[in-house]
């Protein structure tokens, strides 16, 4: 039983990714549709993410209320009403409507889950069901590829919806697996201190900037990575442009599954540092002067990989940083700090490369990774242990 349930979240899991890089891989030909400036892309980005931080903020309140399982599913049905809303989209604002669902499927459930699999299992699960994210963030710009080559941009987010329904489908059937650790929930609700109080844990406000920082710049190469290749690198057809948004996700992916077979032996903080030091040389790679685009497309791999274990890591410490009773209330915060970066520095990068071109990129995902590691051992030293 405990097996089964451990795949039924794995796929919670790809299930969480899906959704996340439809928006940066089909809006290059999407913008086309609507004629309307690269930029807009933020504005919707934008909004999926707000409605993901409510949903976050309400997560505390949701988990003392419904079981994991439950938010799970209601998650996941709103997700395929925003897709399957995306996919008839006949005009630009009619995405904002569907961005509502859209965005509130993600953060109850990302919230929720992760504080299940940070109170009941390890690191290294932590890291591998993360992958998993990446997976399914891997999957979506391809499907999207796929949509460009033999229909439209439409029929990506359609065939995505129709994968999320599957997944539901699963998600209903297993039901049962869930009762294993009915009890302990329901023993760990009774003592959720309140956001309120979460936010007065010395070292939680470090860790919130630090996150937000981070999320911020994975979103942000995830949306705009295509539009980078598209707006620097020549005779690119639509569709390996669409494809390359799943560099980034790709390098999630490897990097997280690295993580799941060594962060037992490392720890989380030093798998944070690792992961920084990677993500600086994918850098590197992506703004050597050498012609066409393959050692680009090698550095955002590479800079994928070096934010892997950060998002696993951070969530997977709360619950020894700030106690196991704070621990819900601090990872909804966390997730909420998370779609404030995600939020707005798409956005506000969404502007600035209108202004002094897309090729900026890799020096914004830069100062943003000194913010992300600066805080975060701040915090460390402010925790003291």
């Amino acid at each position: 039983m405990g097996s089964l349930l451990i795949a039924v979240i794995y796929l919670i899991f790809i299930s969480l990714g899906l959704p996340d890089s439809l928006l940066g891989s089909g809006w290059p030909q999407m913008q086309l549709t609507f004629g309307i400036p690269s930029s807009y892309a933020g504005y919707v980005a934008m909004t999926i993410s707000l409605m993901t931080i409510v949903s976050a903020l309400a997560s505390p309140k949701l988990i003392t209320k419904l079981h994991t399982k439950w938010i799970v599913i209601i998650s996941i049905a709103l997700t395929i009403c925003g897709l399957m809303g995306f996919s008839i989209s006949g005009s630009y604002y009619m995405l904002f409507l569907f961005a509502i669902p859209y965005g509130l499927g993600a953060g109850s459930i990302d919230a929720s889950v992760n504080h299940y699999v940070a109170s009941n299992y390890s690191s290294s699960v932590m890291n591998f069901l993360h992958c998993f994210y990446g997976v399914g963030a891997v999957i979506s710009p391809n499907i999207m590829a796929l949509a460009l080559m033999h229909a439209h941009w439409n029929e990506g987010y359609r065939w995505t919806a129709y994968i999320q329904i599957g997944i539901l489908l699963v998600c209903i059937l297993a039901l049962p697996l869930w009762k294993r650790n009915e009890n302990e929930q329901a023993a760990q609700q009774t003592q959720n201190s309140s956001l309120i109080d979460a936010l007065k844990i010395p070292g939680v406000v470090l860790t919130l900037i630090a996150f937000c920082a981070y999320c911020g710049s994975e979103v942000t190469c995830g949306l705009w990575t295509s539009s980078y290749f598209a707006g620097t690198k020549e005779a690119i057809s639509d569709e390996l442009v669409a494809a390359f948004g799943s560099l980034i996700f790709g390098g999630l992916m490897l990097g997280r599954l690295i993580s799941g077979f060594i962060s037992e032996r490392f720890g989380d903080r030093n798998m944070i540092r690792m992961g920084v030091v990677v993500e600086l040389i994918g850098l590197l790679l992506i703004v050597l002067p050498t012609e066409g685009y393959i050692i680009a497309a090698i550095g955002f791999a590479v800079l994928g990989t070096g934010m892997g274990p950060i998002y696993p890591a951070i969530t997977h410490m709360a619950p020894a940083n700030f106690g196991v009773a704070n621990s819900s209330a601090v990872i909804g915060l966390q997730m909420a700090a998370a779609y404030v970066g995600s939020t707005f520095m798409p956005m506000l990068f969404g502007n600035l490369q209108q202004i002094i071109g897309i090729g900026c990129l890799p020096g914004v995902i830069l100062m943003v990774t000194i913010i992300n590691i600066v805080f975060l051992e701040m915090t460390y030293r402010k925790i003291r242990f």
